[in-house]
């Protein structure tokens, strides 16, 4: 029997009886002791002190003991556990408390472990045709941390990864690739971009997922749910271009008819047990998500914001002049690893190189960003840009209580400025205020309706 059985058998019973899953924590402890660990060394690699996970230890062996009407502790968790689920297997029923839980999937479980002792091991498979290429550039040490700290030791289920277009979500995730690729037995990389309703999408995701015989031509794929496949194997998906099942032009988080359904599909792989991970790239947080957060320990999010010192990597990799220059032009381009490229070529074809004659320029030039951006403001609804327009013309940040009486109605401007922020176009909702190539953005917005109406 393995580890990932006990922890799922243990949080299936626990949830029956409490209504709550085993917490990140929890599940470190009992797979730490299933391995032998101490309590040292399990604190230690989930960087707590020995005093927490002892009393969170102590909490769940309480819980446990009532459970299963026995005095359960750190020396004999283990092998109660492997008896009661021994017992499932046998008789169906768990004898202690004559609770039922979930019986088939622990019966599945076991059939897949007998019939993997019977034929030869899987090979992991991989498919990131649709990846870019690794570089290893421009390295985010702390956010791979955290990431890896989430997918490998928390087990989190869904992981959204949220920013502007060019920030740098997607090389993130395939630094994250390249250093977790051991641990998944399937790993899957798609663009949303590419399938226009949630019905093809998991059409090919479960093509990849079954394995299929190589002399059937155009084979349907299973109808065993993709949940079903990430139970019994340990996969990474990743997704990319989330917006793209969004509706433009309405608050953030409406889905187009042919994805009504993904709000259900995102709630069913964050809610109930496996061991796999979905990776969602996104420039708009899902409204699922958010619910998700209050509910699961298990689903997260990350917004990933612009580079600090290492975008001055970019810069000398570009031979820019004025180097004392550097951090301020990486301040008004948002330290975003795509704006900053696309301007540093305006630099050198403008400006012979030079970024203090660019700075020196009366108006931030936006350049090949503005079709960018232009993209992001045909997203949002009316409200939305109305209060754009409103803070562009603000010289210091406002609060939130701040607001005309005559701009929009006091619902209207909360919802407005919730969107943005899911939006990843306002950082702080109590402080706010618009990086400087989107204010000029809508400034340029304003010029041209003027000039127009002229």
């Amino acid at each position: 029997m393995n580890i990932q059985q006990a922890l799922q058998w243990t949080d299936e019973l626990i949830f029956v009886r409490t209504g709550k899953h085993l917490d990140s924590l929890q599940r470190a402890i009992l797979e730490g002791t299933w391995e032998g660990k101490g309590y040292q060394d399990i604190s230690e690699e989930y960087h707590c002190t020995n005093d927490h996970v002892r009393k969170s230890a102590s909490e769940l062996w309480t819980v446990l003991s009532e459970l299963l009407g026995e005095d359960v502790k750190k020396k004999n968790v283990r092998s109660l556990i492997e008896r009661e689920i021994f017992t499932y297997h046998n008789d169906g029923v768990l004898i202690g408390n004559q609770i039922n839980v979930c019986n088939d999937v622990y019966n599945q479980a076991d059939k897949n472990q007998q019939t993997a002792t019977t034929t030869p091991t899987a090979q992991p498979r991989h498919d990131l045709s649709e990846a870019p290429e690794y570089l290893n550039l421009h390295s985010r040490t702390a956010q791979l941390a955290t990431l890896k700290q989430w997918i490998l030791q928390e087990k989190s289920r869904i992981i959204t990864l949220t920013g502007l277009s060019g920030i740098g979500k997607t090389a993130l995730t395939r630094q994250l690739v390249e250093q977790t690729k051991d641990h998944f037995d399937h790993i899957l990389w798609r663009s949303h971009r590419k399938f226009p309703t949630l019905t093809a999408l998991q059409n090919n995701l479960l093509q990849f997922l079954t394995p299929q015989d190589p002399s059937i031509i155009n084979p349907s794929p299973p109808p065993n749910s993709l949940l079903n496949h990430l139970r019994n194997h340990r996969c990474l998906i990743i997704l990319d271009d989330f917006q793209e099942t969004l509706t433009p032009g309405e608050l953030v988080g409406h889905y187009y008819p042919n994805y009504q359904d993904y709000g259900h599909l995102i709630h069913e792989i964050g809610q109930l047990p496996h061991n796999s991970c979905l990776l969602l790239l996104t420039w708009e947080q899902p409204l699922e998500i958010t619910t998700l957060q209050t509910e699961t320990p298990y689903c997260k999010t990350l917004p990933v914001l612009g580079l600090d010192k290492v975008a001055i990597e970019i810069l000398r990799a570009r031979q820019l002049q004025d180097e004392q220059q550097w951090p301020e032009l990486i301040e008004r381009y948002s330290g975003n690893p795509l704006w900053l490229n696309l301007i540093a070529s305006t630099i050198l074809e403008l400006f012979n190189g030079s970024v203090q004659e660019f700075l020196a320029y009366p108006t931030l030039f936006l350049g090949d960003l503005e079709p960018i951006l232009q993209q992001h403001y045909q997203r949002l609804s009316e409200i939305e840009k109305i209060l754009l327009h409103w803070l562009a013309k603000q010289e210091q940040p406002v609060r939130i209580n701040q607001k005309p009486p005559d701009l929009l109605s006091d619902s209207q401007f909360l919802r407005a400025i919730q969107s943005l922020k899911r939006r990843s176009l306002i950082d702080n909702p109590s402080n706010l205020i618009l990086q400087p190539a989107i204010k000029q953005y809508i400034k340029n917005l304003k010029a041209e309706a003027i000039e127009t109406d002229l």
